[in-house]
């Protein structure tokens, strides 16, 4: 007998979504962070979906969650995106914990108790993502750690609790290490007021200045050597954040698709006195998105149950998840330009939410991985690294 399949209406309904979307065009509109929406997804217990039952959160698998994600995505992209931040940490906990590794249980018990952790990681001009950090990490005979440096696109920057992050020992006996903490919020942390920007404008994706912020000793999660590294946090940490970030492109990607759809079925023409869903140019058009669309769920899903599941990954497993993520977002600025063909030039106003959503999927491309990191890596798994 087969399981019951999951219903992601439980935890976001359409009442709940509906509020979410109109609050999404006062936010886009006044560069405002959805405080509102963060309250009523705490109290459904939305930051705790990827933390198990018996610490009190919902228990839900990477696969549920990426489907909560595209429901929440298609309703408010800011507050989906600037959520998933926070999920992608829970979701670390929980590759690691499902591997045995416990290190990060703080923040599945603080995600229960309402903590929001942020996402410290991106550096100006840092192409080496998770392989190397501009951030100094100097330690402390204690244990702790004080970091000083500078972080970029730190969504939920108004309201986090905890910031992971990560920086570089320069002079331990054992350095360079790279260094992987939390760090609570304190006078040694500024949050500039920088974001003002094209689309997704409600996740306040601040840049976060450092000066000596101390992460507690019993914070400092991971010390690895610099470069491409193995080890379960960085795999926890790539999965995690491309099969989100795809969750949330994919999520935008159908509801442009079904406004189309709804435009289509609505208008008349006034050349044939005919639906447009009965022009043959428009059919193609969104038979074309619908072609697109349809191809990313089943493929975000495989991922997401082979990370639940503890399918131990093979060499091509970064190639997996960072193509994943670069067709997902590619798709849906596809879908979203073609969507605008399809309504017209009533979506060329700021307040359409075709508009919204043309700008907000465009910050698709400049999450990790980008189209030439994405390429390169893809090419190293069929090709082979580059001679040197």
């Amino acid at each position: 007998m087969s399981e019951t399949p999951f219903d992601p209406t439980v935890l976001l309904s359409d009442d709940l979504l509906e509020r979410f979307r109109e609050r999404a065009a006062v936010h886009d509109r006044e560069n405002t962070f959805p405080d509102d929406d963060l309250a009523d997804l705490k109290a459904a217990g939305y930051l705790a979906i990827l933390v198990p039952t018996e610490l009190g959160g919902a228990g839900l698998g990477l696969a549920e969650a990426s489907l909560l994600q595209q429901r929440l995505a298609g309703a408010a992209p800011a507050t989906a995106l600037a959520v998933n931040m926070h999920l992608v940490w829970a979701g670390v906990a929980k590759v690691l914990a499902d591997r045995g590794i416990d290190s990060l249980r703080f923040v599945q018990e603080g995600a229960v108790t309402g903590e929001v952790f942020a996402f410290g990681i991106s550096e100006a001009g840092n192409d080496l993502v998770l392989f190397g950090s501009d951030t100094d990490a100097a330690p402390r005979p204690d244990g702790t750690y004080a970091f000083t440096g500078t972080k970029i696109f730190t969504s939920l920057a108004p309201v986090w609790t905890q910031l992971g992050l990560h920086g570089l020992d320069t002079t331990s006996d054992d350095a360079p290490q790279m260094v992987y903490a939390f760090v609570p919020r304190s006078d040694a942390v500024v949050t500039r007021d920088d974001w003002d920007t094209l689309g997704m404008r409600g996740t306040q994706s601040r840049t976060t200045e450092l000066h000596g912020a101390t992460a507690p000793a019993d914070r400092v999660v991971r010390r690895l050597a610099p470069g491409p590294n193995p080890d379960p946090i960085v795999f926890g940490i790539f999965s995690v954040f491309e099969l989100l970030l795809a969750s949330v492109y994919t999520g935008i990607a159908r509801r442009a698709l079904d406004l189309a759809v709804a435009t289509a079925q609505r208008r008349t023409s006034k050349r044939t006195g005919t639906s447009y869903s009965q022009d043959p140019d428009i059919r193609w058009r969104i038979a074309d998105m619908a072609l697109a669309y349809d191809a990313l769920p089943p493929q975000i899903a495989s991922l997401c149950r082979a990370v639940d599941e503890v399918v131990p990954p093979d060499g091509r497993w970064f190639s997996y998840m960072s193509g994943v993520k670069h067709r997902a977002v590619t798709m849906a600025k596809a879908v979203v330009d073609d969507a605008v063909l399809v309504a017209g030039g009533s979506s060329y106003f700021a307040s359409a939410e075709l508009g919204r959503l043309y700008r907000d999927v465009l910050a698709g491309l400049f999450h990790p991985s980008d189209p030439e990191s994405a390429h390169s890596t893809v090419a190293t798994a069929w090709l082979g690294p580059l001679d040197t």
